[in-house]
């Protein structure tokens, strides 16, 4: 769940090779079953990435797949597990230091939840837009900033494909099939893309960032 792209810092807007100013980039951040799945539609969605996600995956997520991104994104239903989960997480002497450090990350970062039900968003530094999704999203590309990610939230994904925001689609697949649940991508998603970079893992998971064209 935690995992970025290379050549840009976090705070600032990116340079293209041009020397003009870019625009921030709206990435999806995922982990995916080789079927295709997001999200199995069961407790928290996500507990079969458990496997996989050993000590490899989660280093190379933090040092590397999420190192622009200083704004994470979910739907309602991702933002009050994450919320749940982590919060909890903070200060749990059973968690692992790797835990409790994504624990503090997670808390500090700038946090947006799409919703239309929720009335507000309490977590730390958290903003709720619950409205005029594309444009205020192309408000937030043109302002100063590091890259802002989609964490999970397949649903969200979803909207925001059909409205064009997303730059690129970095994703964990891991070694294993669920036959049901949420897919990453959803039945009527249409999209040109560019392999940037992959990693395979000894646990079996497979890396693989690509941007859209």
């Amino acid at each position: 769940m935690r995992s970025c792209a290379l050549g840009e810092s976090p705070g600032r807007i990116a340079i293209v090779p041009n020397g003009r100013i870019g625009m921030r980039k709206v990435v999806a951040i995922e982990n995916a079953t080789l079927d295709g799945f997001a999200d199995s539609q069961e407790g928290l969605g996500f507990e079969w990435t458990a496997r996989a996600y050993d000590e490899e995956v989660d280093r190379y997520g933090n040092e590397h797949v999420r190192a622009d991104v200083d704004t994470a994104m979910y739907g309602r239903a991702t933002y009050l597990g994450m919320q749940g989960f982590w919060s909890n997480m903070l200060d749990n002497p059973d968690g692992t230091p790797s835990e409790r450090a994504h624990a503090e990350w997670v808390h500090n970062v700038n946090k947006i939840v799409f919703s239309t039900t929720l009335e507000s968003a309490g977590w730390a530094n958290s903003r709720l837009i619950g409205g005029n999704v594309a444009e205020e999203v192309e408000n937030l590309k043109a302002k100063p900033g590091g890259t802002m990610a989609i964490y999970a939230s397949p649903k969200l994904v979803h909207a925001f494909i059909d409205l064009g925001l997303i730059d690129e689609f970095r994703i964990v697949v891991h070694p294993v099939t669920l036959g049901r649940g949420t897919p990453l991508f959803h039945d009527t998603a249409k999209l040109d893309l560019e392999l940037l970079e992959s990693k395979a893992f000894n646990s079996g998971a497979v890396y693989v960032r690509y941007q859209v064209v």
